[in-house]
């Protein structure tokens, strides 16, 4: 009998991307309760012994077939929600897969906005792990910017929260690290964010980067 408790496994790397959805988890649903993972070997043991409220798996560490790991947590407990986020192509296999795999596995690209992804998981986090006198988060963007990102500042930015390091991004958008040092100094500027995991955060809860 699937029993969930309130709590959401995350797999994914460690990155700020990471960070990011953690912390808007923790905004929009301040009671749940989240486990990390990074190996995605470590969930069929996990979930042997427990269920969860969902599963979120990032679909970047999944280096063997997927079909046949998904379909393997799916053996082991047949009713566990599962969100997978993937990147901007599907394998059509996996495609396929995901079509017909039926309500308890959905899916969403990786850098959609924070309200897609509350969307995505609100059917199983809704109603759950919140005092009925405490209202819900609002979900309505905060302020953006006085002064607008230039097209570079964003293609940083979203390099940025996909955990590339300076000389990375440099090279990626052919560019000298010392610009990209000067690019991601205004993005902090522009933002108030004083870290680069505030920036991933605010980035992620406004939508910055998303597809």
């Amino acid at each position: 009998m699937y029993v969930p408790s309130y709590e959401a496994l995350v797999v994914a790397p460690p990155t700020l991307y990471r960070q990011g959805l953690v912390g808007t988890l923790r905004e929009v649903w301040p009671n749940l309760g989240i486990t990390l993972a990074t190996d995605c070997a470590t969930v069929p043991r996990l979930l042997y012994q427990r269920a969860y409220a969902v599963v979120i798996l990032d679909a970047e560490l999944l280096t063997c077939l997927a079909n046949r790991y998904l379909s393997q947590l799916r053996t082991i407990r047949s009713n566990q929600p599962l969100l997978l986020f993937t990147g901007g192509r599907l394998p059509p296999a996996l495609r396929q897969y995901l079509v017909q795999a039926g309500p308890w596995l959905s899916w969403l690209p990786r850098h959609v906005a924070p309200a897609a992804v509350v969307a995505g998981l609100t059917p199983y986090l809704s109603g759950q792990g919140r005092p009925a006198d405490t209202p819900p988060v609002s979900l309505a963007r905060h302020p953006r910017p006085a002064t607008a990102f230039s097209r570079r500042e964003l293609e940083v930015l979203r390099l940025v929260v996909d955990d590339h390091c300076n000389q990375e991004i440099a090279d990626q958008l052919c560019l000298s690290v010392r610009t990209v040092e000067s690019h991601r100094r205004a993005l902090l500027h522009k933002t108030g964010a004083k870290t680069l995991v505030g920036l991933v955060v605010q980035a992620l809860r406004e939508g910055w980067v998303g597809v």
